[in-house]
């Protein structure tokens, strides 16, 4: 894989960054957390060379100095809000946040339910948080906030923390991360505690051009938000400086500013959004053109998720036509997908559901759906054989291990749809590497598709999906359903 981004100069550069703004607020800084702490795909597929868990690395580093506070937001909770790239709910995704952060080492502080208005739901996950020992706090919701924001903050409960640097992360966007550090630090002053207030979003990046794929790849993530990228005017007056910023802190600013002004004191606040980010990601480019050509195949990747989305009702099309309209502003189409063509033409030629995907070498391997095996288990055993350097007419999973899977979901489990996904191809797999030498080799050779882009011709399954994820394939699906039944087991 080409490489475009340098890690270790970044977590260098944040960490000394970090550090001079903790140092700017007499050692006592509320950092917004924007973006993953945890498996940061879509930072890794757009700056290769960008550690997935880079950001979580960056707080090891700083972990003497730092307590974390996660937000939720207890709509989100209500709603069962799914996290797209993980396939979870936001609030099993703050359990994983809970432990993967203990895990390195890292101090919580608590948790925060935001917009809380007894939500039955939100009400459920407190007592499980709780009875589990962990400190929670709830936020109500107001109708005018910010508008009366002291009487908003006023009636927050102090969250009482004893470390220089206050992370307030969430599992995703919306979850009330930045009026948690206000309410803090409104909090903070009335106990004559000077704290300070800064934001770290990877994207956009302040200093790419507007126009840059990598700042219209945030676009396209955040289509259904309906974002969008915008020069910071407030930049531009003060320091007569073109950077990037994206439209809500542009105009949640002037608020921002007030409520920050009215508790700090107009000598200590921020002159413009971009003032209040600390991200170092710009400096960190070491190629700009592999870059660019990553945030273009993301876009693209973005593009038929969303498609897939929308037919299956989950977004509106105006999130469709605005992901066209990136791709026309960057004059490339769906096919720009590297697997998307080999994809298609499987399948028109072969009358039935079928993938491919790019090996690191360029090689196209491509699969389809047979009487036992979906598209994925097919692509996944060729690209496998293939990189082993096994003949295509040799099977891998043993007759006595497959019939009993097959006889289970078709005469036991009465399975409509008998042919086996991913995992259970997967987990055949292990089982006949046990005893066979090529199976063995070939079960070594899945690590190898880690980055690879795939394409399906029709959308797969969640779990195919999932699975395909957790090998660290880029699958893409073009929106056609796999058959005309509405619903299937």
């Amino acid at each position: 894989m080409k490489i475009g981004f340098d890690n270790e100069l970044y977590l260098k550069m944040q960490t000394e960054q970090i550090l001079k703004r903790v140092e700017q607020f007499n050692h006592k800084l509320y950092l917004e957390f924007g973006g993953k702490l945890f498996d940061d795909y879509h930072a890794a597929r757009i700056l290769p060379g960008f550690d997935v868990n880079g950001k979580i690395l960056l707080l090891e580093k700083l972990k003497e100095k730092t307590e974390i506070i996660i937000c939720i937001n207890a709509v989100d909770i209500e709603k069962n809000r799914v996290r797209a790239d993980l396939g979870i709910t936001y609030d099993v995704d703050v359990l994983r946040l809970i432990d993967s952060i203990r895990k390195m080492g890292l101090y919580i502080n608590s948790i925060v339910i935001s917009q809380y208005s007894n939500q039955p739901s939100a009400d459920i996950f407190k007592n499980k948080l709780e009875r589990r020992g962990e400190k929670v706090y709830v936020h109500r919701r107001i109708s005018d906030y910010p508008m009366n924001a002291d009487s908003c903050y006023e009636s927050n409960s102090y969250i009482k923390t004893t470390k220089p640097l206050v992370i307030v992360t969430a599992p995703g966007p919306g979850s009330g991360k930045m009026a948690t550090c206000l309410s803090q630090i409104y909090h903070e002053f009335k106990r004559n505690i000077h704290a300070g207030y800064a934001k770290f979003e990877t994207f956009p990046v302040w200093n790419l051009p507007l126009s840059h794929p990598v700042n219209l790849a945030y676009e396209a993530a955040t289509a259904d938000l309906n974002d969008v990228t915008a020069i910071d005017p407030y930049h531009l007056e003060t320091y007569g400086v073109t950077a990037v910023n994206y439209n809500r802190d542009i105009e949640v600013f002037p608020l921002v500013k007030t409520i920050l002004t009215k508790i700090m004191g107009a000598d200590k606040v921020y002159k413009s959004p971009t003032d209040m980010g600390v991200n170092m990601a710009g400096y960190c480019i070491t190629d700009d053109e592999v870059v660019r050509e990553a945030a273009k195949q993301e876009i693209v990747r973005r593009y038929f998720r969303t498609c897939c989305y929308y037919n299956e009702g989950l977004l509106e099309i105006g999130a469709v036509e605005k992901l066209k309209l990136i791709m026309k502003q960057l004059g490339i189409s769906p096919e720009y997908g590297t697997a998307v063509k080999p994809a298609i033409e499987k399948s028109e030629r072969d009358k039935c559901p079928a993938m491919a995907l790019i090996l690191h070498d360029g090689k196209v391997i491509t699969g389809k759906t047979t009487n036992v095996l979906v598209a994925a288990s097919s692509l996944v055993l060729n690209c496998v054989k293939t990189l082993a350097g096994i003949p295509d007419n040799v099977h891998l999973i043993s007759p006595t291990v497959l019939e009993p899977m097959i006889m289970l979901k078709e005469k036991i489990l009465c399975d409509k749809n008998p042919l086996l996904t991913l995992w259970e191809v997967l987990n055949a797999l292990s089982i006949c590497a046990a005893t066979d030498p090529l199976a063995e080799k070939c079960l070594h050779k899945l690590q190898e598709l880690k980055g690879c882009a795939a394409h399906s011709s029709h959308m797969i399954s969640k779990s195919d999906e999932n699975a395909l994820k957790k090998l660290g394939v880029n699958v893409t699906c073009t929106p056609n359903f796999s058959s005309d039944d509405l619903y299937s087991n």
